[in-house]
């Protein structure tokens, strides 16, 4: 047996991880350490919001502030954009502020141009600022490809305000992503799968896991509450690091399963573009429940807490229907893809019973929050 396949178990995390109300004026002295001619990406709208504060923390710490525009997808045309414009001005850090694809653009291309790089992002809508790789999109918003790289970034910074500030649809969105964590890491462990981290999966990334299921159960009705408002409570900040720390940790070296596998073969049915990565994550969750076989008390009560939440788990609300066969079947074709993370699950998936188990969820989540009066789900159609 060669070294490279002796089995090892592995956790890996980012350098710095930083939280905290106004946290955003503290971005130049934590990232200072880190390069001397740092690059700043954001789009329009986010550095509208963050220049004041980022200029003058940057300016504080001695660095000049080099902005960058983004668009909307991290493709590879904007990832290839973006390293030429890290070489362009002789970037050491890159610094990604704004959403998931903002950051993983930024990932990416910092790890073509050889800079080392800074997450900070403006929403918790998805765990992606902690981890070690990217999702690449296809011009249309499909998913493409996932890239991994050696390290994760040097630095995550996260302004809970900034969080608060944001439309509380993000918030939503990342309970959706965060949500699959503890249920892709007890499969991946049911079936002593290799992880995103590249090992088996250790015991401290099972429990980040599981804490991370905890805190969301326990505080994301609280804290989306709050949010409504702008507000910051502590309920808010427990919420922001469930969602993107603790779910970052867990599911890099706790592992994916179907949850995300099916949300991958989602984004290739035109119907659902315009929805959040977390929104699309959470019909994946409710899916490998019924994938599994769970207990009706489980899956009752995923439904009636997403229901609240505000998270979508019937077909209706992602734009199709159980009539919708050629769909269903491209998308459940594309979660089964050799490769995909659907066959960490501890039993073999195919593309039928991903089909069954899609058309399953409509009329089950309709009977369950009937019983709790909980509104019926309204049809999405697609921007």
């Amino acid at each position: 047996m060669s070294a490279s396949a002796v089995p090892v178990r592995t956790v890996i995390s980012p350098g710095r991880y930083v939280q905290g109300k106004g946290a955003i004026a503290r971005l130049g002295e934590f990232t200072a350490p880190l390069g001397s001619t740092p690059i700043i990406v954001a789009d329009d709208v986010v550095w509208g919001i963050v220049e004041e504060q980022v200029t003058a923390s940057f300016e504080a710490a001695g660095l000049a502030v080099v902005r960058e525009s983004f668009g909307t997808y991290a493709t590879k045309t904007e990832v290839e954009r973006l390293v030429a414009a890290i070489e362009a001005a002789g970037a050491d850090v890159a610094v990604g502020i704004g959403g998931g694809s903002t950051i993983d653009a930024v990932k990416a291309a910092g790890h073509l141009a050889g800079t080392r790089w800074v997450s900070a992002p403006t929403v918790a809508s998805t765990d992606a600022p902690t981890s070690a790789l990217s999702v690449i999109y296809t011009e249309e918003g499909a998913f493409e490809e996932y890239r991994f790289f050696p390290h994760n970034p040097d630095l995550v910074l996260v302004d809970t305000q900034l969080v608060a500030n944001a439309p509380v649809k993000f918030l939503v969105a990342g309970v959706g992503d965060a949500l699959a964590t503890w249920l892709e890491a007890r499969a991946t462990r049911r079936a002593h799968a290799t992880t995103m981290a590249g090992g088996l999966q250790t015991e401290t990334a099972v429990a980040l896991a599981k804490l991370s299921w905890d805190l969301i159960w326990e505080n994301a009705l609280p804290a989306i509450a709050a949010v409504e408002d702008d507000l910051v409570t502590p309920a808010v900040e427990k919420l922001v690091e469930a969602n993107t720390l603790l779910s970052g940790l867990g599911f890099e070296s706790g592992g994916l399963a179907a949850a995300h596998a099916i949300h991958n073969g989602l984004t290739a049915a035109p119907q659902t573009h315009g929805l959040t990565h977390g929104q699309k994550v959470n019909i994946g969750s409710l899916t490998q429940l019924v994938l599994e076989g769970a207990p009706a008390e489980e899956i009752r009560d995923f439904i009636v807490f997403t229901t609240k939440v505000g998270l979508p788990n019937t077909l209706t609300e992602i734009g199709l229907k159980t009539t919708d066969l050629e769909d269903l079947q491209r998308v459940a074709e594309a979660s089964v893809v050799e490769g995909e993370t659907i066959h960490n699950m501890p039993f073999p998936v195919t593309a039928a019973d991903v089909v069954d188990a899609l058309r399953s969820i409509e009329g089950y989540s309709r009977q369950v929050r009937a019983e709790a009066g909980l509104p019926e789900p309204i049809f999405y159609t697609a921007h």
